[in-house]
């Protein structure tokens, strides 16, 4: 069963830090040295605070100075006290630290609406982190990326879709990313009662979301945000990330009405520390502190925006991109622009998490500290787990009926074609982790034994993605007499990435002929288009025309492709009958979105978009009927502080194949005296169910899930009256719908 399948790997994952893999001693505690800090038996205030009552000015300024990719916090040898590298890249595996698991990239993983699988995926990472982190720590390496605190994940809200870094989030809406986040960050930290594995850290707080730098640049960005759109979108995922138990956030280049995100007190004090209760630390993204004089000229000189940035309650500086700015903490003190109390508070949070790291106690107390590379980089149950979770990313935009293909035919004369179809790079996307070659599957390989001949062409010269250079000629001789073209095409990290921004939702280049060439030359032959991008494409011409009989939506899926979409395509085995679905709307085209400078909500992701969409939030299809028979609603009558228990029951009606189904939980408001948003995803929950048979599928709502903001006085507010339940595999009310039904329901809040 397929239950069965994660239930086991969530077992499997469980034991790893159990097993010795030898012992060393830790990077940082001593034997025989007594300070108090050394102390297990203390409280961890008791430690920290009794650690950093022994620092100078200058060892201080030296702990938050050195946060960055380049750069490490220096040891403090009077104290014992050894280097520390600060950030390492987890948002899908270890990245930029040698070889490691890669495994599908965010998007894809929003896409499977399995916070169970994005654990898993975590828990892999944060595992593979810390081996790798163990050893370089022993040979007392501190280089780029071998940290166990992670600048991962990136939660901002998928707001506009030519944004470059779509692909590292998990989508347009904020609750989504918000069960998410929580999946993850417990995932990769671990659930020991002392110890963390690896300390996450949410990024990039905020109201970040485009422009890259088109048409301007994120480091001098202002973005205007009224307080409700940043009350009800661009914070609620940050707040699931604090309330999930992170030890960091990431503040982010751009400024905030006016004034830098990592200069921001009311944003990483008032609302954040004294709204929120994070205890964590703050680290700016790369180079922003900088930014602060140098792209938003909020401060005069370097002294004002060492200031501006901590007393705003930012801990460490990841730089630099010309100068190291928190190396003069120790000058803004003895001018008086920094008092030393409000230093030493700040440092705190560093310490404690390197403690709760486990680098100030015996090795022996900590199960993480023997986590061992060789044992468990890229291990067989590492490796397996990156194949099921992209087969289970995937998204069945179209299918007429001709998937899944006939189980062991072989064809005579199929044909693989497109810039994507064997391009290793563009599998992966931004910020992935380098697996061993040996371990790469691409889509021609993944294909290469379904026929007795597989002809190939990439159509763009050197498979490039922008395909400005289109060989036509080659694509008519690949697909002439073949019986099935497979079409591989999308974006890729050139096309879409941090720092580059799109300006259009077309095929990139010559992309859309190689299609349209692909299905003149090739006769009657069908055609099976298969995408590999992160923001919405205009495919309009594929999802109207009968020549393509099938679309399938890959995102980028990392190391396993070939096999998932081998698997997917002939639904061979748990898992490979398409479940994934959108997690965010395509417009039909950019003029239904204003400007990616504009940060109003307005006709943005579904919740605000009163256009008729390309393919909405949520769609997916499957090979399998799904059915839903009942809707139970209780109580019917709620109060604020309530749950609302809602089950609905949906049954699998074949025709033949088992499968998954992403039940969708959506409410929407009748009493409009504020401000709502048009609809409103409350739960959901991926559901495998056998063919013939049906499953109950619970939600509880927490009544509070459903309020909004008021101005007026500032504050959320439960509107009374009645609300609409509309449960189902999709949204209600769409054009571009999945065969399914939709059941409603009401209840009243009183």
């Amino acid at each position: 069963m397929i239950l069965t399948m994660l239930e086991l790997l969530v077992a499997f994952s469980t034991v790893w830090f159990t097993t010795s893999h030898g012992s060393y001693r830790s990077p940082i505690y001593r034997a025989g040295v007594q300070y108090p800090f050394n102390n297990h038996t203390l409280s961890w205030k008791e430690r920290v605070d009794d650690l950093v009552s022994r620092l100078t000015v200058d060892e201080i300024s030296d702990q938050m100075a050195y946060g960055g990719r380049s750069t490490h916090a220096p040891g403090i040898p009077r104290l014992g006290i050894k280097p520390y590298p600060w950030g390492s890249e987890c948002n899908r595996g270890d990245a930029d630290a040698g070889p490691a698991t890669s495994f599908p990239q965010s998007i894809g993983l929003a896409a499977t609406f399995s916070p169970e699988t994005l654990f898993l995926v975590a828990e892999a990472t944060g595992v593979e982190v810390r081996a790798k982190f163990n050893n370089y720590s022993r040979h007392e390496y501190y280089g780029e990326h071998t940290s166990a605190s992670c600048w991962s994940p990136v939660i901002n809200i998928m707001r506009d879709p030519r944004w470059g870094r779509n692909q590292e989030t998990y989508g347009e809406d904020p609750f989504l990313s918000g069960i998410m986040v929580t999946a993850y960050v417990k995932g990769l930290q671990g659930n020991h009662d002392r110890y963390i594995r690896a300390n996450a850290g949410c990024k990039h707080f905020d109201a970040y979301g485009g422009p890259e730098n088109i048409p301007s640049s994120r480091f001098s960005f202002d973005a205007k945000v009224t307080e409700r759109d940043l009350r009800m979108t661009f914070l609620p995922a940050f707040k699931m990330c604090v309330d999930a138990g992170t030890y960091s956030l990431m503040c982010s280049y751009n400024s905030v009405n006016g004034v830098p995100a990592c200069a921001n007190k009311r944003l990483l004090t008032d609302i954040l520390r004294d709204e929120w209760g994070f205890k964590g630390y703050v680290i700016s993204d790369e180079g922003a502190i900088e930014f602060i004089m140098s792209g938003h000229n909020y401060t005069a000189n370097v002294i004002d925006t060492v200031a501006a940035a901590v007393n705003a309650g930012t801990n460490l500086e990841d730089g630099p991109y010309k100068m190291t700015y928190f190396a003069y903490i120790s000058k803004a003190v003895a001018q008086g622009k920094l008092s030393e109390a409000v230093i030493r508070k700040a440092v705190k949070p560093l310490f404690y998490t390197r403690m709760r790291l486990g680098l100030f106690d015996p090795p022996a107390l900590n199960p993480y500290a023997s986590l061992d590379p060789d044992n468990v980089v890229q291990s067989p149950r590492h490796r397996n787990l990156s194949l099921l979770s992209a087969m289970q990313t995937f998204v069945l935009l179209k299918n007429n009926g001709f998937l899944p293909l006939p189980t062991g035919k072989t064809w005579n004369v199929v044909a693989v074609v497109g810039p994507f179809a064997d391009n290793v790079y563009g599998m992966f996307g931004g910020y992935a982790p380098e697996p061993d070659p040996k371990y790469v599957i691409t889509p021609r390989k993944g294909l290469q034994n379904i026929a007795h001949e597989v002809r190939y062409s990439p159509g763009c010269l050197n498979s490039d993605p922008a395909c400005n250079h289109y060989n036509n000629t080659d694509i008519a001789r690949a697909v002439n007499g073949t019986e099935i073209v497979f079409v591989f095409l999308g974006t890729g990290a050139g096309i879409e990435s941090e720092g580059n921004d799109r300006n259009s939702t077309d095929l990139p280049g010559h992309q859309l002929q190689l299609l349209k060439d692909a299905a003149e030359y090739s006769a009657s032959a069908p055609l099976v288009l298969v995408l590999m991008n992160a923001g919405p494409l205009d495919i309009s011409w594929a999802k109207q025309n009968p020549r393509v009989v099938a679309i399938l939506e890959c995102f980028f899926p990392a190391q396993a492709t070939g096999e998932a979409l081998r698997r997917i395509l002939f639904n061979d085995g748990p898992m490979a009958n398409p479940a994934g679905r959108l997690p965010a709307t395509w417009p039909m085209h950019l003029d239904q979105y204003p400007p990616i400078t504009d940060y109003t909500m307005e006709n943005r992701t579904y919740r605000y978009f009163t256009a008729e969409p390309l393919y909405p939030f949520g769609y997916g299809l499957s090979y399998s009927k799904f059915t839903y028979r009942s809707l139970d609603i209780r109580p019917t009558q709620v109060r604020y502080g309530d749950v609302i228990n809602i089950d609905v029951y949906v049954s699998n009606d074949g025709p033949r194949y088992d499968g998954e189904e992403v039940v969708q939980v959506y409410v929407q408001w009748s009493n409009l005296s504020l401000p709502s948003p048009h609809l409103q995803l409350v739960s959901f929950g991926r559901y495998p169910i056998k063919n013939g048979f049906g499953v109950t599928a619970h939600f509880e709502v927490p009544l509070e899930r459903l309020a909004v903001w008021s101005d007026r006085p500032p504050g959320f507010v439960t509107l009374k009256g009645a609300y609409t339940v509309y449960a189902g595999g999709q949204q209600p009310n769409q054009k571009t719908a999945a065969p399914s039904n939709l059941l409603t329901g009401t209840f009243v809040v009183i």
